[in-house]
């Protein structure tokens, strides 16, 4: 394809404009290899062992290694509930095939399960030979019960008498007592007990009660140390309390994940509200996939869970205590300030700082002027998309607020704004994905409290989730409408923005205002129409659109012109894009990836992605911005958006690019990967042959290289104080935002999208 031709494409009308057949077939005498891809199951575990690094880490500040092992935690979690349960029900259904590795079905489900024993046993390990002590010689000590002395354990027995007996209960496995449910993720002791009177053992079940901390705080001791004891510790050595006159045998830790994936077939179901909460409720009642028991647990008691949880050998961990490391979440709350990254509060981005004529930003005077991108959390979300949608909410002028809402806040005063526009009389939609994953029941509840209000709420279309990121206002202005619109990256979530590395663009774009009326109308209607200006909408046609700006990169590497591309994003697994990038690597293209997690490309493959480099950045913030640049002879072409390169988001989501028009911020985005990709900046490489991700820390001196994220935050404060000295005089005023300060990482988390 000429390069002309896209063009005119990209800067005309509609860059989704054009017919199927133009990428229905790969490129004639096509030998790609049939191993190329890597296997996505075992290269999310990759990505969590790069969490596990910097929990491991010693330059790590400490209270952030501990957040990182509580990450690595959660992320596991999510991994079995979701991704092996689902494994595990194909195969048990035999609807399981092969992957596109080319690997059985239960080959992955094996490599899988040693990898994650590999894994789990690693971090509890390094939690017990390395935080801990470093967290003991900080003065944050994490006792057992064996190690208190009498006047401490009197003083924790009135603490265990007074908050924690009353919650207890206690069960009884007999013939008058069935074996209990066991819930998901919760954590349980086993108790064997014997009775004196009749010489029998009996086993019975506690469950340690999640409504309490997971670490109880220890009484002061006149020292200056924080003491805590793990609850089940606690609760095991006072279970003659819990059953009197009976002899305690043994007791041991355990805990059980279930399969907590929803399904919901929505041509089958009338309401979809309903039917997604009877899948909630239901969801803890899905089948068993793991069972994690304290390493000393005997035999008779581990036989007995086997046997009533129905579950297999190979999917028992044994585990050094305490388990469920996720409590260490619990101690982010500790002020220690100099065991935690360096305090960090967002500023306003210079284009919506008040002017010295007025006290308060005009938001929509200052999108008028021109385009605006914002780098959360270095830039403020509070100051820019919230202060967008509450300035609509609030503003005469504005008509209509439409957006799109996948996750948020439980206190969100996004939603409130909504409410408070819909009251004052304005037409106001929002599509609510009441399909996004474990915030199911939270988005229900937001969607019932905008219909009371008299929002318009709407689910999108049927079997597809949308998972845009968009808002868009109409407004009435000298005698006309005016559409602003803002797309990004990352949820409408005031409290993830300040963890999440995202970009928003907001803009005052006819073509933009034109392409997102005309999709929110879909949206609420029941098709996703091809035609837009400045957007690539899946799922018909954003694949198509990226791998035709892919192609276009090898015809100028053939033809001698600059080619370049680079991407940026959570994961890429999809196949036919993937192809792609091997081909035009094969074309002599230079490619640059920079993925959080999931990556299924082999790069610096002899004869097939000699020209491909993928890095791996984690660090205090979890990078979530997706970004796709090609040098497209010497024209830069770059999109944001929602979207990562798998088959979930090109052909089951509603997922939406935005072309970045305004120079200044191309460049901005070009310098954003110059940094990820320096070799003077702390980053993961991967191997393409052995599928193993490498860290790259140190210089050849053992000097730390640079962190990406404090480079950036560096590099947005300097930009910021050139511009005011650039466009104000006088004393510069001081803009904070009020937010909390950033205390926790971004390795990863449940709830990613």
């Amino acid at each position: 394809m000429d390069v002309t031709d896209l063009e005119d494409t990209v800067a005309g009308d509609g860059l989704d404009e054009y017919d199927d057949e133009d990428l229905v077939a790969a490129p004639e005498a096509d030998d790609l290899p049939p191993e190329r891809y890597l296997d996505r199951e075992i290269s999310w575990l990759g990505f969590n062992q790069r969490v596990l690094e910097l929990a491991e880490d010693e330059a790590t500040p400490l209270l952030e290694r501990a957040n990182f092992a509580a990450i690595f935690a959660s992320n596991l979690d999510e991994f079995f509930m979701v991704r092996v349960a689902g494994l595990k029900r194909r195969i048990m259904t035999g609807l399981a095939v092969p992957t596109n590795i080319g690997t059985p079905p239960q080959e992955v489900y094996a490599a899988i399960s040693a990898k994650a024993h590999e894994l789990q046993e690693r971090h509890a390990r390094s939690f017990n030979q390395s935080l801990k002590p470093a967290l003991r010689a900080a003065g944050i000590q994490i006792e057992q019960w064996a190690d208190l002395d009498a006047r401490d354990r009197a003083r924790i027995d009135d603490v265990f008498r007074a908050q924690i007996f009353p919650v207890l209960m206690p069960l009884a496995v007999d013939p008058a007592h069935p074996f209990p449910y066991i819930s998901g993720l919760s954590l349980s002791l086993s108790v064997r007990v014997r009775n004196p009177r009749t010489d029998r053992e009996e086993f019975a079940r506690v469950k340690v009660p999640t409504n309490l901390p997971r670490f109880i705080h220890l009484p002061e001791d006149g020292t200056d140390r924080m003491r805590f004891i793990a609850l089940e510790d606690l609760i095991g050595n006072h279970l003659h309390e819990l059953f009197p006159g009976m002899e305690i045998l043994a007791h041991h830790a355990f805990r059980v994940t279930r399969n907590e994936d929803v399904e919901v077939d929505e041509d089958e179901s009338e309401n979809l509200i309903q039917a997604l909460e009877q899948q909630v409720l239901n969801r803890r009642f899905g089948p068993p996939i793991r069972l994690e028991v304290s390493e000393d647990m005997d035999l008779t008691t581990l036989e007995l869970l086997v046997r009533e949880l129905a579950i297999t050998e190979q999917e028992v961990y044994r585990l050094p205590a305490p388990l469920d490391l996720r409590g260490l979440f619990q101690f982010g709350a500790i002020d220690r300030p100099a065991l935690k990254y360096p305090r960090h509060v967002p500023t306003t981005s210079v284009s919506l700082l008040p002017s010295e004529a007025s006290p308060e930003t005009d938001v929509f005077a200052a999108i008028s002027r021109g385009d605006i991108l914002v780098h959360h959390p270095y830039e403020s979300f509070s100051t820019s998309v919230q202060a967008f949608i509450e300035a609509a909410a609030h503003d005469p002028n504005v008509l209509a607020i439409k957006q799109t809402l996948y996750r948020t806040s439980g206190d969100s005063p996004i939603v409130e704004a909504l409410i408070d526009a819909a009251e004052s009389g304005k037409a106001v939609l929002a599509l609510v994905e009441v399909k996004a994953r474990f915030d199911e029941s939270a988005n229900i509840r937001w969607a019932k409290k905008l219909e009371k209000a008299g929002v318009h709420v709407v689910y999108g279309i049927v079997g597809l989730k949308t998972h845009s990121k968009l808002a868009f206002v109409v407004r009435q202005e000298g005698g006309r409408l005016r559409r602003y619109s803002h797309i990004g990256t990352g949820n409408y979530n005031p409290k993830t923005a300040r963890i999440y590395e995202d970009l928003g663009l907001f803009t005052a774009s006819e073509a933009v205002g034109e392409d997102l009326n005309r999709l929110f109308n879909e949206l609420s209607g029941y098709a996703i129409e091809k035609k837009f200006k400045r957007l690539l909408v899946a799922p018909l046609h954003l694949r198509k659109g990226l791998i035709r700006l892919i192609r276009a990169e090898a015809a100028n590497a053939a033809a001698g012109r600059p080619s370049g591309i680079r991407l940026k994003m959570n994961s890429i697994v999809d196949e036919a894009v993937i192809d792609e990038l091997y081909r035009a690597s094969r074309a002599g293209v230079p490619i640059d990836l920079v993925i959080r997690g999931i990556c299924g490309v082999r790069p610096g493959v002899p004869g097939l992605s000699e020209t491909i480099r993928v890095r791996s950045i984690l660090g205090r913030y979890l990078e979530h911005s997706r970004i796709f640049a090609f040098e497209h002879g010497g024209d830069p072409v770059v999109f944001i958006g929602s979207a990562d390169m798998m088959h979930r988001n090109l052909d089951r989501r509603v997922e939406v690019l935005v072309r970045i028009a305004d120079p200044e911020h191309v460049q901005e985005l070009q310098d954003y990967f110059d940094l990820q990709l320096a070799d003077t900046t702390s980053s993961w490489h991967l191997d393409g042959a052995s599928g193993d991700w490498a860290r790259h820390s140190r210089d050849a001196d053992g000097a730390l290289l640079d962190d990406a994220q404090d480079v950036l935050m560096s590099r947005i404060a300097a930009r910021r104080r050139s511009d005011l000295r650039g466009t104000r005089t006088g004393a510069l005023p001081v803009i904070l935002t009020g937010e909390l300060p950033v205390v926790r990482d971004g390795g990863g988390s449940r709830r990613t999208s």
